[in-house]
């Protein structure tokens, strides 16, 4: 078993346990290999030196190889149900944050973009944000 450095084209690093360098190929052939964070089809390795499993460690990292993608698979999901179920106010979010945190306008989920020095100047109104790195979608910010 070895363990390689991914990239998809959308610069997401992560890694891909394979039997061997050849399956690696023939699944990167195939299109088998998909990004975990934006599902992304076009990955390629990172020049590094591949990492070998010992069959006694084989059980342990592997299951813990699977609980960290489910937490990745959860976390997806949840970014996916936050875009789906707010408001994407873009540029304006600084503005509508402070409207809603002001009781100026309806309380209601929203996303939108921020600078660093809007989400500072936000966070120190007492204004609750949480910057996310939203993988690419149809409409994500």
């Amino acid at each position: 078993m070895i363990v390689l450095n991914l990239l998809c084209r959308h610069k997401h690093r992560f890694e891909g346990w394979f039997a061997s360098a050849e399956a690696f190929s023939d699944q990167q052939q195939r299109g088998l290999l998909t990004c975990p964070v934006c599902n992304d089809a076009q990955v390629s390795r990172l020049p590094s030196g591949p990492h070998v499993i010992s069959s006694a460690s084989t059980a342990k990292d592997m299951a813990e190889h699977e609980s960290a993608a489910a937490v990745q698979e959860q976390l997806r999901d949840a970014i996916a149900a936050y875009v789906r179920d707010s408001e994407n106010v873009g540029k304006r979010f600084p503005d509508e944050a402070r409207k809603i945190h002001y009781q100026e306008a309806p309380a209601r989920n929203i996303r939108g973009v921020a600078t660093l020095e809007q989400t500072r100047d936000l966070l120190e109104e007492s204004i609750v944000v949480v910057p996310l790195t939203v993988p690419p979608g149809e409409e994500t910010h």
